[in-house]
């Protein structure tokens, strides 16, 4: 491989704190049968066309998001554009009559290599089509780190933001990535990534559901 909300962050490496977790919300055994997941949209530089697949888990309490092309970069060559990727996907989540959802937390995966003085930054926020509110967190890594990061973030269950009962309204997920060369050296590139070429890594998205 190349490269209010209550948030817990845990990276692999040491450089990293963690924060202990809200409790979230239960969730069954199973989710209800018929959901399905499909992408109406895609748009930004960190999700070209063909980069990206949305996978529904078997017992239907999770979705992954899976990126190939998903990569910041700041430091040596690299143009200024480089230090910044986004990504808007619009999801069309069909939910069985008399059932709705929530998403009551979101695992983040990627890799990081970071020069002595360069930061980085991975940030993402989701929300309803036509809902006011969206949840929203951002994570940050300081260099020296070379190794693979994982951010998680919860919901409480009395937070939690359910799609309207009876209404189709997508979701969408927005994401960016960020590096800043800092102080490290000019000639030394630093990057964030949140991609992989063998799918082994993944963003994934917890439902919760409930009958209306």
């Amino acid at each position: 491989m190349r490269k209010g909300i209550v948030v817990s962050a845990v990276a692999v490496a040491a450089t990293a704190a963690a924060v202990t977790p809200a409790v979230a919300a239960p969730r069954p055994a199973n989710g209800p049968s018929g959901v399905t997941i499909e992408v109406a949209m895609l748009n930004g530089s960190g999700c070209p066309v063909g980069t990206t697949a949305v996978a529904l888990s078997e017992d239907r309490n999770a979705f992954t998001i899976t990126y190939s092309d998903y990569l910041a970069q700041a430091g040596g060559s690299s143009n200024p554009v480089d230090g910044r990727k986004n990504c808007l996907i619009s999801l069309r989540v069909h939910v069985p009559q008399g059932f709705t959802y929530a998403i009551t937390s979101v695992d983040y995966r990627g890799f990081a290599h970071l020069q002595g003085g360069a930061g980085a930054t991975m940030a993402a926020g989701y929300y309803f089509q036509g809902h006011p509110r969206t949840e929203r967190a951002a994570h940050d890594l300081w260099g020296t780190f070379d190794n693979n990061w994982q951010f998680t973030d919860q919901s409480p269950l009395d937070q939690l933001v359910w799609q309207p009962c009876g209404e189709a309204r997508n979701l969408n997920i927005n994401s960016e990535l960020r590096v800043d060369a800092g102080s490290s050296a000019s000639d030394k590139v630093s990057f964030i990534a949140m991609d992989s070429t063998d799918g082994s890594i993944k963003s994934t998205y917890h439902f919760a559901w409930k009958r209306c």
